[in-house]
Parts: structure tokens; sequence; C-alpha cells
């Protein structure tokens, strides 16, 4: 950022230009694309034009492309036929041209393997006579919808996670990242209002927590322990913006531990803004991932709400932006995260983090 940002310190985010690595993970910076639901794929198929989009990002800067959610194997992993799959021949084919699209432009790319649980709901597109499965068979409001998981059906998940891990692996992709946030089938398990189970799968956190490790430990067997496993997390869900699996760090501690235990090895915490602290009434002023981050050890992704709001002129920033990108320099400096994901800022210019990079913020397309 040598250019466009001399004298303004408050956007110096140089250090966020410096490489990464975890394990088998190189990226040359510290920025991803976070993942961002297209329902662009015919018949659940990657075509040229999703290789095109995802090349684009890469181009513009992003280090680590981490794609949209992809559906694992079902029955009933989602609602809608054009959501890319991660499974098939066909899916695999596509896949590879996206992989190969990234890679041409310098940066890493991993898979996000999706499975949406109860929020599929009654009236799905894709694979409409299954019925929906989750941990108790209920949505968020107790209303019965579809059916809860048999074991016989959770060890039939476990093998669908694993084989698109291993298609992952085999199609040349940098690692993998398993969706666990925002209320979809993993976070149905750590969620007490979803998951009313009284077996070895819910009750105490630790008891919630453990099909997700499961699935974490059966994809860490299946592809080494060099292949980057990613878990993405948040407090908050799709349905309610004010949820929380965790009301203190020491709960959350007791959610975490165990994906630790099977293999994770980067956490992506999904927040709605990043620059929140996570518990307001701890003496400990971190955001979401920094808590996660000084509980595990391992390594972090932030998100939240970057680059977006935001007014360029002239080259000029905001006085609200500048004061969230000091925030977000702050938060990297004191350890909090490792890379920070950027959404909707990047839809609205891939080329936003070489703009950044380069100070050309009056280049910048903002989003709206």
């Amino acid at each position: 950022m040598s250019q466009g940002a001399v004298g303004d310190p408050s956007i110096q985010l140089d250090e966020l230009f410096t490489e990464f690595q975890a394990g088998g993970l190189r990226v040359r910076n510290r920025f991803a694309m976070a993942p961002m639901t297209r329902v662009k794929s015919p018949d659940g198929v990657p075509n040229a034009e999703n290789a095109e989009y995802y090349r684009a990002h890469a181009a513009g800067g992003a280090g680590l492309i981490i794609t949209e959610g992809t559906y694992v194997r079902g029955p009933a992993a989602g609602p809608l036929p054009k959501v890319p799959r991660f499974y098939g021949a066909q899916s695999a084919q596509g896949w590879r041209a996206v992989v190969d699209a990234v890679h041409a432009e310098g940066s890493a790319i991993v898979p996000q393997l999706w499975h949406t649980g109860v929020d599929r709901g009654e009236s799905p597109r894709f694979e409409p006579d299954a019925l929906s499965v989750s941990p108790s068979g209920v949505d968020h409001t107790g209303k019965r919808v579809g059916r809860a998981l048999t074991n016989d059906d959770l060890d039939a998940l476990l093998a669908s996670y694993v084989e698109s891990a291993i298609l992952a692996r085999e199609s040349g992709f940098d690692g993998l990242e398993l969706h666990g946030a925002h209320g979809y089938l993993l976070d149905q398990f750590f969620w007490a209002t979803t998951n009313h189970r009284d077996d070895s799968h819910g009750g105490t956190l630790r008891a919630r927590a453990a099909f997700p490790a499961r699935v974490v430990a059966a994809v860490r067997e299946a592809v080494g322990p060099d292949f980057p496993i990613i878990y993405r997390y948040s407090q908050w869900k799709g349905v309610d913006y004010t949820a929380r699996i965790a009301e203190t760090p020491g709960e959350l501690e007791e959610l975490l531990i165990p994906l630790v235990e099977a293999g994770v090895d980067i956490f992506h915490t999904s927040t709605r803004r990043h620059w929140e602290p996570e518990f307001t009434d701890h003496a400990e002023d971190l955001g979401l991932a920094g808590w996660t981050k000084k509980i595990t050890g391992l390594p972090v992704i932030t998100v939240g709400s970057v680059g977006v709001d935001s007014v360029f002129q002239g080259g000029q920033i905001d006085e609200t932006q500048s004061q969230r990108f000091r925030v977000l320099r702050e938060q990297f400096e004191r350890g909090e995260f490792d890379l920070v994901a950027v959404g909707r800022a990047l839809l609205a210019d891939p080329e936003w983090v070489n703009k950044v990079r380069d100070g050309r913020l009056a280049d910048i397309v903002p989003f709206r």
C-alpha cells in the first residue's frame, strides 16, 4: 500500500500483505475471499462462468479463495439445484477447471463443504422427495420439520464428508473448509435450540460438539496430516442474528477443543462485525476471532463487514471506514487473527485487494 496510502497511517495495512503458511497451505497475503452462495451452477456442476468468477478474484489479489458452499452427497443436503455439488465425476471435472484457473493467478483455493440440515425447509427444489434431516427434526422455533438423524444416518453423513474431502485433495485444492456456521447442519448440533438429542450427541456442550468433531476426525483420517482443514463457525444464525452457542469463553472452549483434538488446522470465525467484542462483560476486549485464537492456539480467519459502507473519493477514505481499517490493523498486530475474509466488497470489486495494496482508493467500486 505504498503509494496512495502515504500520509494516511489509518489505512496502512502493509502487514496484511505478508505471506501466511499453515501446514500444507501457503497463501501469498492475508486476504481471503469469503464464501458466498451464488446458485449459478446448472445441474450442480461448475462451468466456465464459475471458473472465470473465481479466477477474476484471484487475479484481483485475494490470496486465498474459499468457494461458495458446495453440497456434500445427500440426500437432503440443500434446497437448490443450481448450488454446486462436491461429488460425482461431472462436478469433479468442473472443479478441476476452477482450481487450475485460480492457481494460474497465484492464489490458493479451498472448497467449502456444506449440508444445510433443517434449514433446507419443507419445500426444496433439489431432491424434493427426500425429507430434510437434522439433529432432532425441529427448526429454531421448535416446529417439526423433516426427521431426526439416526445413528445410521450419521455414519452415512460421515462417509459423504469423507467422499468430498478426498475429491478436494485429488482435484488439486489446497485444503478444505467445513461449514459449521449460520445454523446449518453441523451448527445445528452445536446449538441447543436445534439439538434436543439425549444420546451421546446431545446434552452437554462437549456432547453437542461430538458429531462435528467426528466429521473432522473422519476427514482428517481420509486426507492425511498435511491437507489443511478449516472449520467455519458462528454464534449468529441465518434465522436469528442474536443467537449464541456460547455465553462465556469457558463455554466456547468446551465446543472448540473437541474440534482441535479431532484435527482442525484453522478456524474461520464468522461474525457480522469483526470489530465488536464477543463477550462484552469480560475484561479482555477480544472479538470472536481473538477469543478463538486465545482458546485454541490455532490460526484464525476473521470476517465481518470489511470494506463495506465506505466512501472513497479522490483517494480519500471516509472517517468510519478509516476507523475500521485502524481497528483491523490493531487486531492483527495484537495477534487476534491471521487471515481476513472479505465478502461483499469483493462482489462489488474483484480487484479490491490489489487496489487497497496499491493505494488506489479512488478506483475502488463500492458495495451498495
